[in-house]
């Protein structure tokens, strides 16, 4: 009996330190933008104990291995989620790439192996050609890295991809600007975001929708300087060289970006889409 006492002790402790870390980055994000809301995707991914705040899971990561061209980007368009669709590429060579491969491409999959592991691959590791890059280990830092690239005056966007849908057809393109900081979710217990500004690149908005009506949207990013990419997964998938075309993908759900809050000048806080 005592026990078990321990037990439910135990957990109360821990409901209540993320209650505290859940205040705590509230409390921060209204120092910062006092009378406007923590948006969604915020609340979804970075305040601790919550079920939507796991990792990623397996049937995810085809959101974030959905590569296509710039010119591939139109109304009417047919796209399929993961890889299969643009090369002969084996499920077991696509495993390996999201074990090893460089960003943007893979470090926020890798799940087999030890956090410390990951955590020094990568985040220790040095940045790309054109990123500057981050490890966020909390809300308040994620805002302070966006804010020092941004400035005050921005927005939170996310992709938001429906369960059990593989096959979409694009609804309309929305061109959100050439600035923006990323922030993928790590796939970790503990949350830690790989926040980093990439140069010349292109993000979007991509409404989608699936056969039988359900809708989407879609969180796209198109690298106009490849140089930084996997050179093979490049080659194998899109059958081109790094630095030689633009290159677009979809970002999955456990993402963010920061990006110029235009649609009003004049505010200076936040808004999500």
């Amino acid at each position: 009996m005592e026990f078990g006492h321990l037990i439910v002790l135990a957990l109360l402790c821990l409901t209540l330190r993320g209650t505290d870390a859940s205040q705590s980055a509230k409390d921060y994000w209204h120092s910062v933008w006092p009378n406007t809301p923590v948006p969604k995707p915020l609340l979804d991914l970075v305040l601790p104990y919550s079920k939507t705040n796991m990792p990623i899971k397996v049937e995810e990561e085809k959101q974030y291995w959905t590569l296509f061209f710039e010119h591939d980007l139109h109304p009417r368009k047919i796209m399929h989620l993961g890889l299969h669709q643009h090369s002969d590429a084996q499920p077991s060579t696509i495993r390996s790439w999201s074990r090893t491969t460089s960003q943007p491409f893979g470090a926020w999959l890798r799940s087999k192996v030890t956090e410390r592991y990951n955590l020094d691959e990568v985040c220790g590791k040095p940045a790309a050609i054109g990123e500057d890059k981050f490890c966020a280990t909390s809300l308040e830092s994620m805002m302070g890295f966006a804010i020092s690239k941004l400035g005050k005056n921005i927005k939170v966007i996310s992709s938001s991809f429906a369960q059990n849908h593989d096959q979409y057809t694009v609804e309309e393109v929305n061109k959100i600007g050439e600035q923006a900081v990323m922030c993928h979710r790590l796939n970790f217990e503990n949350v830690v975001f790989y926040c980093h500004q990439i140069n010349a690149t292109t993000t979007y908005m991509v409404p989608l929708v699936a056969s039988d009506g359900t809708k989407a949207k879609a969180l796209t990013i198109c690298h106009h300087d490849t140089r930084g990419m996997d050179p093979s997964v490049l080659y194998e998938v899109l059958k081109v060289r790094a630095g030689t075309v633009p290159v677009c993908h979809f970002v999955g759900n456990k993402a963010l970006a920061w990006v110029p809050n235009l649609v009003t000048t004049e505010s200076n806080h936040p808004c999500v889409v």
